[in-house]
């Protein structure tokens, strides 16, 4: 296992919230528990004071992802060493469940976490798999969603750094908004040249993640 997979610990708890439109899942010990996935001991350790916990480090993981956004790469780096600093794991060699043809264990590192609380090693797992993707493909890596009023946090793995939106949902929302907002436009005045040269059709993403064109920031 890559150590990178544990940042969708950082951005599972990051989307627990939408800001914008105010709504917050993150309200009982069942839906922190749910955020452990397929951890399922560390997930009964939960309790009732983890609910407030998480939401803090939430707060600090989206800080993490609105720095990187707006292009501020120090403050992104130090917020995270700040959350490395509080909550450490411990790398371990690790072979458990995973088999290679002959029967031996396939080795890979794990992060072994040594929490007082539930919330203590979710955070040390989070913050650590987001601090090996950060210095393994970049700041700009991270981002939150620009199809208003979304705002959800994303990894970007596109091969160009391409990546705009949190989902296909979003990529297509975003871009049919586009052309309405062109069609609105070109009725509000009429006799303009349409220079879009673009139908309806076209006006879909062709990949979940979008495009970035000359002069938006790349990520």
């Amino acid at each position: 296992m890559e150590l990178a997979y544990y940042s969708d610990y950082a951005v599972r708890l990051v989307n627990t919230e939408e800001p914008v439109r105010g709504k917050d899942t993150l309200t009982s010990v069942e839906a922190v528990r749910d955020l452990f996935v397929d951890n399922q001991s560390a997930a009964r350790r939960t309790t009732d004071a983890d609910v407030t916990r998480f939401r803090s480090v939430r707060a600090r993981l989206r800080a993490v992802f609105e720095a990187a956004d707006t292009g501020d790469e120090t403050l992104a780096v130090d917020l995270l060493n700040s959350l490395l600093l509080e909550f450490p794991v411990s790398p371990q060699i690790s072979g458990h469940d995973v088999r290679d043809d002959d029967g031996r264990p396939l080795w890979h590192m794990h992060l072994a976490d040594h929490p007082s609380n539930a919330t203590a090693g979710y955070a040390a797992i989070a913050a650590m798999g987001l601090a090996f993707h950060l210095t393994e493909y970049g700041v700009d890596r991270l981002g939150l969603c620009e199809a208003a009023p979304c705002r959800n946090a994303y990894l970007d793995t596109s091969t160009n750094r391409s990546r705009r939106y949190c989902s296909d949902r979003c990529a297509t929302r975003a871009n049919v908004a586009a052309y309405r907002a062109r069609k609105r436009l070109e009725a509000a005045r009429p006799g303009l040249p349409d220079h879009t040269g673009l139908a309806a059709d076209s006006a879909q993403p062709s990949s979940a993640q979008g495009e970035r064109g000359p002069g938006l920031r790349g990520r």
